[in-house]
């Protein structure tokens, strides 16, 4: 049995581990960037509904600036996720194994080792699901943490796409609300800033009650899952976005999510109650990742698994480091907005 597991043979067993769902990241942020320095650069298109210039023939042509990117920077906070693996969980029977066991040690250990590194992986990726939630609905992301200082990262989204809250009676659920009226309307909002149709309208489950609830909605919202025709159900289906149907052109999701805050030890939804969010796949959203600052790794990777042993007292250690942050290419092609009270 080894003393210790090797950077190698920690990323092999990442590699093969069934990993958690991140509904948010993989069908907005597909997009993977690993930088070299500390700093995430990262690139915001640009572009103006620009017409092309008239002249003379019998002129020189005019000269017009490409339309181009701009490429903006960020020092992220870093993630450092360090366990103490217990080597006397190789003698203890496992979880599901058979009374007087069937396992080795080095299968338990081996068992243990993929148990402990999926628990990283799943808390990494849910703390990337919360950046990805609030990237989408306020166009910022704010990074804060432990001998870290509260930070805002501002995609500069244009600010008429964090439309006021629904007040009063506008407000789903209540006598003069319209929601498919302002769903059209916040579209044209996303159209005119930034060229792009969101097609995915992403709500909070208490939000899509309300939606669903909705007299001229409730009489054109197909149900039917397009792949196979069949009824989707209408029910929430496990942690993520579920498809609900489809209206008017919108593909209707539910999003069921919670997490605990490491800063207070509450358990909060990774999609706030009340809110809803708009945008489609051509946001192209982009997982980045900072250099990882560790004498032993000497790349660009998303994370960085590492194992070495202490002799006194005699402990080995497990720890995950890495430097994300989710980035909208495109923040204009989002919206988000409170639509209960």
């Amino acid at each position: 049995m080894p003393s210790t597991y090797s950077t190698d043979t920690l990323v092999g067993v990442i590699a093969d581990l069934k990993r958690a769902p991140k509904w948010l990241l993989d069908r907005f942020f597909t997009k993977v960037s690993q930088d070299e320095s500390e700093e995430i650069h990262f690139d915001v298109i640009l572009g103006k509904r620009r017409i092309a210039p008239f002249c003379s023939p019998l002129v020189a042509g005019k000269v017009v600036q490409s339309k181009g990117r701009e490429v903006r920077s960020f020092r992220p906070a870093y993630v450092k996720d360090k366990r103490r693996f217990n080597p006397s969980e190789a003698f203890k029977r496992s979880v599901g194994e058979k009374i007087g066991g069937s396992l080795s040690a080095t299968q338990r250990r081996d068992a243990y080792l993929a148990a402990e590194l999926a628990d990283q992986i799943d808390m990494l990726d849910r703390r990337m699901e919360v950046m990805a939630s609030e990237a989408i609905r306020t166009g910022m992301c704010t990074v804060e943490g432990e001998d870290y200082p509260t930070q805002v990262v501002d995609f500069r989204r244009a600010a008429a796409l964090t439309p006021a809250a629904l007040a009063g009676t506008a407000r789903w659920g209540q006598a003069d609300d319209n929601p498919l009226k302002n769903l059209k309307d916040w579209k044209l909002l996303v159209l005119k800033e930034s060229g792009v149709a969101p097609v995915d309208v992403i709500m909070g489950v208490d939000a899509y009650e309300e939606f669903s609830s909705d007299t001229k909605v409730e009489k054109r919202l197909d149900t039917r899952n397009i792949t196979n025709a069949s009824l989707a159900g209408g029910t929430i289906a496990g942690e993520g976005g579920t498809f609900m149907g489809t209206i008017d052109g919108f593909n209707i999701f539910a999003y069921g999510g919670w997490y605990v805050d490491p800063l207070d030890g509450v358990e909060k939804e990774i999609f706030p109650a009340g809110q809803i969010a708009m945008t489609s796949p051509l946001v192209e959203g982009v997982r980045a990742h900072g250099a990882i600052v560790d004498a032993d790794c000497l790349q660009a990777l998303p994370y960085f698994p590492k194992m070495w042993k202490e002799n006194d007292p005699g402990v080995e250690w497990l720890m995950l480091q890495s430097s994300p942050l989710t980035v909208p290419s495109r923040p204009d092609a989002t919206l988000g907005v409170q639509v209960l009270g």
